[in-house]
């Protein structure tokens, strides 16, 4: 059967259907949409950035050509987002976030230059589609003392001072907590379909917001227009500042390794290696039918943080959707392995149900791929973490809507991946 363009990725957002929303946002968001949400929530950038300076009593955001991206993205969302008026308290919110936090890392590199001569010496970053196992694998290996990751806090408020006494540390683990406990009262479904704490690891784009160049707003809302945007540009400036957080965050707390976990680097791996020469890869793999799945209830939950209008015409991420996209994908990740972009000892896979089934064996291949010491001490930590977290559904939440196999779509589909499950030794889940 000849698949249509997309047509996996409109039957899976046809048949995906959003939980009844709290009581409490359908009465605002009902309440909200009669009067002026515009006037009383402004997303202009006079006002958000007046009241970022106003909040921080900082000045300096780098003029570094930042602000065309921050504008082309503040279009996009009044042109495509069609944020309810929850949504856009919630946005309002996020961006004077993150433009708070961009005054900070400035005034930390002015007052300390210092800064700027940290090495982020061989960053480990898994990679792969969204939903292949990338959190579960990320938080077992971030039990091993050799690494660090960035928690939440962290990428919220990025500070990164030596001298920050615990005091300080757990008032900002508190505000990032504060965020997270309003998007579960928004949205309950989230808290067993992803881990999330002020405390715990992000995915490192969560660190990339205050660029106001990185497909993390994309992730975040209908931004169509702003995706096409930064798609067709080159990526540098993004991991320019990806660089600089992590230089901030590691000043005065160095670690052996940054643990990072980020499937939106994806596509650009060369880049992100010009960025990182020494980086270790880690390609997490899963059935590409399970996955997209999976992709499409958590995409369509997090833009209904924002939206009622959540998989419509200018719905964002067909890229990692769609079965081209995807296909491509790993297309070039091949390639890039046969060229010898991605290289021996820099790079590592890992199957999802291999992983499940036998972690340590897995756990043990993926250090031995990357060259890396592996400690009776670490492995002791990481296999107590996962008895531990045994039977916990983050990732695994069975009530949205799964592919079918005598699905002739999804049969089409599954010949279409053929190269790439054969290649890496996946194994059908569906």
């Amino acid at each position: 059967m000849a698949l249509k363009e997309d047509e996996g990725l409109l039957k899976r957002r046809a048949a995906w259907q959003l939980p009844p929303r709290p009581q409490w946002a359908s009465d605002l968001n009902a309440l909200g949409s009669k009067l002026d949400i515009g006037g009383i929530v402004p997303l202009d950038e006079n006002s958000l950035v007046d009241a970022a300076r106003r909040n921080t009593g900082l000045d300096d955001f780098e003029e570094d050509g930042w602000r065309e991206h921050f504008r082309l993205l503040l279009k996009s969302i009044d042109e495509d987002a069609a944020l309810n008026f929850v949504g856009r308290i919630l946005t309002r919110s996020d961006i004077l976030g993150y433009l708070e936090a961009r005054l900070r890392v400035v005034d930390a590199y002015k007052r300390h230059p210092e800064i700027d001569q940290e090495v982020v010496k061989e960053p480990v970053f898994i990679l792969g589609f969204g939903r292949s196992g990338t959190t579960i694998l990320h938080e077992t290996l971030s039990q091993d003392p050799q690494f660090r990751s960035v928690q939440r806090w962290e990428a919220l408020f990025p500070d990164g001072r030596p001298d920050a006494d615990q005091a300080e540390i757990n008032h900002w683990i508190a505000k990032a907590q504060d965020r997270v406990d309003f998007v579960h009262a928004l949205s309950p479904e989230w808290k067993s379909m992803h881990a999330w704490g002020g405390d715990l690891p992000v995915e490192d784009i969560e660190f990339t917001y205050l660029a106001f160049f990185s497909e993390v707003w994309a992730t975040a809302m209908n931004v169509q227009s702003y995706e096409s945007y930064f798609n067709s540009q080159d990526p540098a400036y993004h991991f320019h500042w990806h660089t600089k957080v992590l230089k901030l965050l590691q000043w005065g707390h160095p670690k052996q390794h940054w643990l990072l976990k980020n499937p939106t680097h994806m596509p650009r791996i060369p880049q992100l290696l010009k960025a990182y020469p020494d980086a270790k890869i880690i390609l997490p793999h899963r059935d590409p039918i399970a996955s997209s799945d999976s992709v499409t209830n958590v995409g369509g939950t997090i833009f209904s943080w924002r939206t009622d209008d959540i998989y419509g015409s200018k719905s964002t991420g067909r890229e990692w959707a769609a079965l081209d996209g995807r296909i491509k994908m790993w297309d070039d990740v091949i390639n890039w392995i046969e060229d010898g972009t991605l290289r021996e000892g820099n790079y590592a896979n890992s199957v999802y149900t291999q992983f499940m089934e036998a972690p340590e064996d897995a756990i043990r291949e993926i250090y031995s791929s990357l060259r890396l010491e592996l400690t009776p001490e670490a492995t002791d930590r990481m296999l107590t973490f996962l008895k531990s977290r045994h039977g916990q559904s983050h990732g695994n939440s069975s009530k949205y809507k799964k592919s079918q196999t005598d699905d002739p779509v999804i049969q089409a589909e599954r010949a279409n991946y053929a190269r790439y499950q054969s290649y890496f030794n996946v194994p059908n889940e569906i």
